[in-house]
């Protein structure tokens, strides 16, 4: 009998065929377990090593399965899940001005902001998503939502120069964001930003305010960014200013700071994201169906920009798929830059899980499996037909049809879905909601 090894009580173990920790990089570990205690990610072991070192509450033995951080959705309007297919087929500002924004007007309320954002969280949560950040009206019903899920949240509460269904102005939106700010401080799971919605939709002075607010909070800045060529172009018609130099004099622009979109990028553009530290959110499906243009992501990952990925709202895209932004991203890269090696595999998943996180300012907590970080996981299996033969995992995570196999999602530890089943969420419930505002908005 060894007495020099106790074996240690822990809340939860994973024994993983594969697992991709994100850190250290490009690295796959096979036959391996996750301890998890207290909703903290405790050791990485071979298996047979942790089954002599720990005794697991719970085990789970995925013996057929890839195992990765949780994924960061880094940009979502959730609640517009219920515009799913509405207004396809045209371009940002006609579907915008012409579709959404009279849509939004007359339906949008804080019930269709719950149902909504349920629908979307059931989805990320079924294709792997553990994280979403979002801006959108009512987000104390998106809070509501992603605590009923499990999920964790960044909310980015909207800012804009007019009245909307939430509020009446800047500083109506300002002291509704901030009054939410204080209700969720130091909240394990939700945290609230600032979301300016754009250049051309909010004014000097409250852009100001806000970066002078975020500066002083320590609070992230997420803003729709050089989004069009018609956004760029009209607003050097206008001022003489690219919209990135606007917000840059500002004061806008720093490491808090998650440029969306960024289809239009210059020399000195990237020059500017370089000397201020802001990270740069890829909606590669939103971008293509919209016709927006294309994300220079090679170039700006050369440069060390950090580079996140997002879904975008539903009502653009039209899933919740962060799996599929990935493919999306890394074959996308590929044709703009004319380089077969760009945005490789495992660049694809940092984007989806790390550099999300870093976007977020969250990349001490999760983002990556190691140890003292929060046990944000998702678990993929890999035994159907279309994910075989396997010769490497990473590239089946990034280039596979892969979010229909996503089979097991934690967050902080706790189950969020076990082989396919939704634990936190009532799918029956959500299924029936979604048909009745489809029933009454096409009535």
């Amino acid at each position: 009998m060894n007495q020099g090894t106790a074996i240690t009580s822990v809340d939860l173990m994973i024994h993983a065929r594969w697992i991709i920790p994100v850190v250290p990089e490009n690295q796959i570990l096979s036959h391996c377990s996750l301890v998890i205690d207290d909703g903290q990610i405790l050791a990485i072991h071979p298996t047979p090593e942790a089954k002599r070192r720990y005794s697991a509450d719970r085990e789970h033995h995925l013996d057929q399965h890839i195992v990765t951080p949780g994924l960061v959705n880094t940009h979502n309007h959730a609640a517009m899940s219920l515009l799913r297919g509405f207004a396809d087929d045209h371009p940002l500002q006609t579907w915008l001005e012409e579709h959404i924004w009279p849509t939004e007007a007359q339906w949008v309320t804080p019930e269709f902001v719950r149902d909504g954002t349920e629908l979307s969280a059931a989805e990320m949560i079924r294709s792997g998503t553990t994280t979403f950040a979002d801006m959108y009206f009512f987000p104390e019903e998106t809070a509501r939502a992603a605590l009923n899920s499990g999920m964790r949240c960044q909310l980015h509460f909207p800012v804009l120069d007019f009245p909307t269904a939430w509020g009446q102005g800047p500083d109506d939106y300002i002291q509704k964001g901030l009054a939410l700010s204080d209700d969720y401080r130091s909240h394990p799971t939700i945290n609230i930003a600032f979301g300016p919605h754009a250049p051309y939709t909010v004014s000097d002075e409250p852009l100001q305010r806000i970066a002078t607010l975020a500066e002083e909070m320590q609070v992230p800045i997420q803003i729709h960014l050089h989004e069009t060529a018609t956004e760029v172009e009209d607003a050097v018609a206008a001022s003489g200013e690219r919209p990135i130099e606007r917000l840059n004099r500002l004061g806008l622009l720093s490491p808090l700071t998650q440029c969306v979109h960024m289809t239009q990028v210059s020399a000195d553009d990237i020059e500017l994201l370089k000397q201020t530290g802001a990270h740069i959110i890829h909606c590669p499906e939103s971008n293509l169906k919209l016709a927006s243009g294309f994300c220079p992501v090679q170039s700006l990952i050369d440069n060390g920009i950090n580079v996140a990925l997002g879904t975008d709202g539903a009502a653009s895209n039209n899933d919740q798929d962060l799996f599929g932004e990935m493919r999306t991203a890394a074959l996308l890269a590929k044709g703009v830059s004319g380089d077969a090696s760009a945005v490789d595999a495992h660049a694809a998943l940092r984007m989806a899980t790390l550099n999300g996180a870093k976007a977020l300012g969250l990349d001490t907590e999760i983002g990556s499996l190691e140890v003292g970080k929060q046990a944000d996981i998702t678990a993929i299996a890999i035994d159907q037909l279309e994910q075989l033969p396997l010769y490497n995992p990473i590239s089946a995570l990034s280039y596979n049809n892969i979010s229909q196999q996503v089979s097991h999602v934690w967050v902080n530890g706790h189950p969020l879905l076990e082989e396919r089943r939704l634990l936190t969420l009532d799918e029956k419930q959500i299924c029936e909601r979604a048909k009745y505002w489809q029933d009454r908005i096409q009535s």
